[in-house]
């Protein structure tokens, strides 16, 4: 059973979730305007790449891709999305620990209107929590 198989079978559990998917990739979409798509692609080479909107990691190992996607989709997480002109061009996801929200790694676009009004939007799934 590959790990998409495994993904959909857990989500059973949320029938509010909706999601697509195919032979390589899942896509949870976002139950509301505040929330972030969570993608997880299979690559070739038992390797897997979890995004959030723009940000991306990748895995080598299947049990930490499906936490970090399951963690994407969770309260526990939210995405400090970085725009200029309405343009997102930087993505940090945020945990919650004690109280407080510390950053993850970042994504970024190389090429934006870096001449526009930076402005920070929040963004987060509550689906369920971890």
């Amino acid at each position: 059973m590959s790990l998409i198989d495994d993904i959909k079978k857990k989500l059973e559990k949320y029938p509010h979730i909706q999601y697509e998917c195919n032979a390589s990739s899942i896509t949870v979409l976002p139950s509301d305007a505040d929330g972030f798509s969570v993608d997880l692609t299979e690559n070739s080479g038992n390797c897997y790449t979890v995004s959030f909107e723009g940000w991306h990691e990748d895995f080598e190992d299947a049990e930490e891709a499906m936490n970090a996607f399951a963690f994407g989709l969770s309260d526990e997480c939210r995405l400090r999305e970085y725009r200029r002109g309405g343009f997102p061009y930087k993505w940090t996801p945020e945990y919650l620990e004690n109280g407080e929200w510390k950053e993850e790694s970042t994504t970024a676009l190389l090429i934006f209107p870096f001449w526009r009004k930076v402005e920070i939007r929040y963004r987060q799934n509550r689906l369920f929590h971890l």
